[in-house]
């Protein structure tokens, strides 16, 4: 049976996202990501290209670690004006019927209490479209804009993490029965308060003993997505995410990078295709392999080799305008996301150390996954292939210009796929998490956070899963 192939789109409440320079580009329209027509247009394109959602990434600080200062993130528009991604979900679940939403918010920089309440309301008003990208945080102008003086370290973000995701389960999974609103007109009961728990949490950085505010929406916990791949990143990702995102840059590191979360999974307890693993990518398509080649040309001449070293010292956590440009990336020790020196410390598919330049270069159109350059028929085998080798379930696709780069996908790549038996032709039915894995609207039994369901000793699943954490 031919394995389906999934895709995600890849935007941002900003301009330049992951190919800077290219807002200049005649065809882009990232600049309208203050007009709400832009994000309902998108939301309903990518709907009928059958997209399993659009996935809205943030940042809360700004890219300052190349040069020191921020002057070249500005100057590039890279990720900077930025806009608030939570505000866009309803206006473009009022125009569609299946997209889901995959929003990014950060653990480090707000408290569990009310946030559950932001993401319990999306949830209902998007009929359980909703799924929440965990970040820890990396840059550490958003630590200092906050009161601190730098991020924590990297794994002690991820323990702090854990104990946010505790107290947002209690209050998700384990505060209100599903028939706690009996809206009784004849007794005059909205609520049946002996049907609503007090969570009582007290733990290390939060104490949250009260309710949650909202009433169980459909899905009660949100999908869970998480892109961490640092051997830590892999761990909380093994415990918590239903969709995982990575990104590399040759189908080698990636494949050692999804077998390291599938074996994390089992270890965790769960299945190993209990998450959706997609992998960054991004697709330049035309009606011919040599007009998608002229495509690519076309857009390397707008890509700004700077606001690609400005992403990447932000990703890497080091200074790239300390480096010649031909100097090979050699070892570096991070405290921001350790997965992107990983991926580049090794060498890509050709066998060659990958140089300063060559980071430039790649990260200037699409991040840090490959680039599928071709016609509708060669993409396709490309994205075919990468899935047979690497046991990736499908990709997170970056933009050159949007909505350009998603409306090429739909018209050549899409329809290639669904032939070959390869993509879905149409949704499934129900929520969010019914249509990524057909087993029901709620977290699944083995998920960690099922455990705070009500009826379960919270106080021993509380201290088996810090057990379990140490």
């Amino acid at each position: 049976m031919t394995r389906q192939v999934r895709f995600n789109a890849f935007d941002m409440n900003c301009v330049a996202h992951q190919s800077p320079g290219l807002w200049r580009h005649p065809a882009d329209q990232s600049q309208r990501y203050t007009e709400i027509e832009y994000w309902t247009g998108l939301a309903k394109l990518l709907e009928r290209g059958v997209f399993d959602g659009l996935f809205i990434a943030d940042v809360l600080g700004t890219y300052d670690v190349y040069g020191g200062t921020d002057e070249a993130a500005l100057r590039e528009g890279a990720q900077i004006p930025v806009a608030d991604p939570l505000l866009l979900v309803s206006a473009m679940a009022a125009v569609t019927q299946h997209l889901g939403f995959g929003i990014t918010t950060g653990t480090g920089f707000e408290h569990p209490y009310p946030f559950a309440r932001r993401l319990s309301t999306l949830d209902h008003l998007t009929k359980g479209r909703i799924g929440w990208n965990v970040v820890t945080g990396y840059l550490p102008s958003a630590a200092r804009n906050f009161g601190a003086a730098d991020q924590l370290d990297h794994d002690d973000r991820y323990d702090h993490a854990d104990e946010y995701l505790e107290v947002l389960y209690k209050l998700w999974e384990g505060s209100w029965e599903d028939d706690a609103v009996v809206r009784d007109r004849e007794r005059g009961v909205y609520v049946d308060a002996d049907k609503v728990h007090h969570v009582g949490h007290r733990g290390k950085h939060f104490s949250v003993p009260g309710i949650h505010l909202s009433e169980p929406s459909p899905q009660r916990t949100p999908v869970i997505y998480q892109a961490g791949a640092s051997p830590r990143g892999v761990r909380f990702a093994s415990e918590h995410a239903e969709a995982i995102f990575v990104a590399a840059p040759s189908k080698r590191v990636l494949k050692e990078t999804v077998r390291r979360i599938r074996s994390g999974l089992v270890a965790a307890g769960r299945a190993p295709y209990s998450a959706r693993i997609y992998a960054l990518a991004t697709i330049i398509t035309d009606r011919s392999d040599a007009a998608a080649a002229a495509k690519h040309e076309e857009f390397k001449r707008y890509a700004s080799l700077e606001g690609g070293l400005v992403f990447t010292s932000g990703w890497m956590g080091i200074d790239l305008s300390r480096y010649d440009l031909d100097e090979p990336i050699g070892n570096v020790e991070s405290n921001a996301i350790r997965s992107a020196v990983a991926a580049f410390q090794e060498s890509g598919d050709d066998g060659r150390e990958w140089l300063v330049r060559d980071i430039a270069e790649w990260a200037s159109i699409g991040g840090l996954g490959p680039r599928f350059v071709g016609s509708g028929n060669t993409v396709a085998d490309h994205i075919q292939n990468w899935v047979t080798e690497t046991d990736v379930d499908g990709f997170n696709l970056a933009y050159a210009i949007t909505p350009g780069s998603f409306e090429d996908v739909i018209t050549h790549v899409v329809p290639v796929l669904q032939e070959r038996g390869a993509y879905p032709a149409t949704y499934s039915q129900g929520s969010l998490r019914e249509k990524l894995f057909g087993n029901g609207a709620r977290l699944p039994d083995d998920h960690r956070g099922a455990r705070y369901r009500l009826g379960g000793d919270l106080s021993t699943i509380t201290a088996r899963y810090r057990a379990y954490a140490s």
